[in-house]
């Protein structure tokens, strides 16, 4: 008799990194510096905000780093928040990750891929209804981002080696096409229209869509920076998706702390860089009121010229589909881990023959479809950036607990910059939750409300672990049953 299969560490430092940056660099970094520069209205506070955005993540990479090297194994954020505070707390990150974070953040991934595809192959238009029953309305584009999402899901149940292949590969390509993107951009800069972005560069202020200049008032100035940090948030987001595998990246103690710094740093400098090249080509107002927000196809038939649409096109569906790639590879090991636990399904606590948690990949897929169908994914992904922040500032803070509960276990990196790096994020983060519980409401209550709903199901789930079953494993146990009839 066999015994049952184990995750297998076969990821190494560049593939490690590959994970961090790909997953990082999606399709924001093209699209959201039209918000931000229509928030802040000049050429200062759009980098600023990016900064301001990268400091923080790599801030939060280097205390991750720590808790890394304390807990390397399967679950990252996960096994974290439950060792620092207490499994209800865990529980609710998971919830909200699989509810949400992650499955809304693979179907907007999966559906910027098909917008993108349609630059070459028109078929895949938003615009190319197929079905229509009451108000839902499937379009080629959905199908297709759903076609992407069941397509990487199937090749990583093949095992963690094709996974990582397909990371490495496409996010080692669409680094250097950022590279070169900012390259002609730089060589085919306008003097003065970067001079013209660079007058009164640190006055903040709204650009309206009629081409006027509005104002601020003090107070509100610090709400439009929260609100313009919403973008910049979410395309630095899902740094820490390394973390999940945890149990399959060798030398994990030291690796992962180390893949967490450089992948974040590398896409900082990226992220800043392009900001630059865009302010180098384009008038503040072209970059505000790009077509669909769509900064990067500007800047590209600026330099290329019609043949530059086509290239930035290609460029996204390279990013996009690498990036789902790190999502849907990395979501599923935190699934795993609360199956075992007792509080998912029961299924997803196994891995398959290629040692990888199949039966958690495909239901991480299901969910992510959906919300392909439900057309929210991006509603959805502005409202849940308050509680995304609030759970970083919890893990962070739980670096303090667990000096205090455990000063004598096992560091073999200690978070660079302790105690202010980490206090000053907690600080950065509490301001940019607060802010937006303030002046943007709708950005903080549904993130809240998602994740609150997860009480009464964790305190469910406990229920039927007493009484011997995993949440739903009683459920699964009734369908077997009755399908041997």
């Amino acid at each position: 008799m066999s015994d049952a299969p184990t995750f297998k560490p076969s990821i190494k430092l560049l593939d490690a990194t590959m994970i961090v940056a790909g997953s990082m660099i999606g399709s924001g970094i093209f699209i959201v510096s039209a918000d931000i520069t229509r928030h802040t209205g000049s050429a200062g506070w759009l980098l600023l905000v990016w900064l301001i955005t990268g400091f923080m993540t790599l801030t939060a990479a280097l205390s991750y780093g720590e808790l890394s090297g304390m807990f390397p194994r399967a679950g990252g954020q996960y096994i974290y928040l439950k060792e620092a505070y207490n499994p209800m707390t865990a529980f609710l990150y998971g919830w909200s990750f699989f509810t949400v974070i992650q499955t809304a953040t693979i179907a907007a991934v999966g559906v910027a891929f098909a917008k993108f595809t349609a630059y070459l192959l028109p078929v895949f238009s938003e615009e190319n209804v197929l079905l229509s029953v009451g108000t839902l309305h499937i379009t080629a584009a959905q199908l297709l981002s759903i076609g992407v999402i069941v397509l990487l899901t199937y090749m990583n149940t093949r095992g963690i080696e094709g996974g990582k292949m397909i990371q490495t590969t496409f996010t080692m390509t669409k680094l250097v096409s950022l590279a070169a993107l900012i390259i002609c951009g730089l060589v085919a800069v306008k003097p003065e229209i970067w001079q013209a972005n660079w007058q009164d560069a640190w006055k903040l202020h709204p650009l309206t869509t009629d081409g006027s200049i509005g104002s601020y008032s003090t107070i509100a100035a610090f709400g439009a920076i929260a609100s313009a940090m919403v973008g910049s948030v979410f395309s630095s987001d899902s740094w820490h998706n390394v973390a999940f595998v945890g149990g399959e990246i060798k030398n994990p103690r030291r690796n992962i702390g180390l893949s967490l710094f450089l992948g974040t740093a590398i896409v900082t400098v990226i992220y800043l860089l392009t900001n630059i090249t865009y302010l180098a080509v384009l008038p503040l107002s072209e970059i505000a009121h790009a077509p669909k927000d769509r900064v990067a196809v500007s800047v590209s038939q600026a330099v290329l010229g019609n043949i530059g649409t086509v290239i930035i096109a290609v460029m996204i569906m390279i990013s996009t589909f690498g990036c789902n790639n790190g999502l849907i590879l990395a979501g599923a090991r935190v699934y795993h881990t609360m199956a075992k636990d007792g509080l998912f399904f029961k299924k997803a606590g196994s891995l398959n023959r290629s040692a990888v948690p199949s039966f958690a990949l495909w239901i991480q897929c299901l969910v992510a479809c959906l919300w392909c169908l439900s057309g929210r994914y991006g509603d959805l992904l502005d409202m849940i950036s308050f509680v995304v922040v609030a759970f970083y500032m919890l893990t962070i803070a739980g670096i303090f607990i667990l000096r205090k509960k455990r000063p004598d276990a096992d560091r073999p990196y200690k978070a660079f910059g302790y105690p202010v790096l980490p206090v000053l994020y907690i600080l950065m983060g509490l301001a940019f939750c607060g802010l937006l519980f303030v002046y943007k409401p709708r950005f903080t209550w549904p993130g809240l409300f998602i994740t609150l709903s997860g009480i009464p199901v964790y305190y469910f789930a406990n229920r039927n672990k007493r009484n011997g079953d995993s949440p739903i494993s009683r459920k699964e146990n009734i369908t077997t049953a009755e399908s041997s009839y």
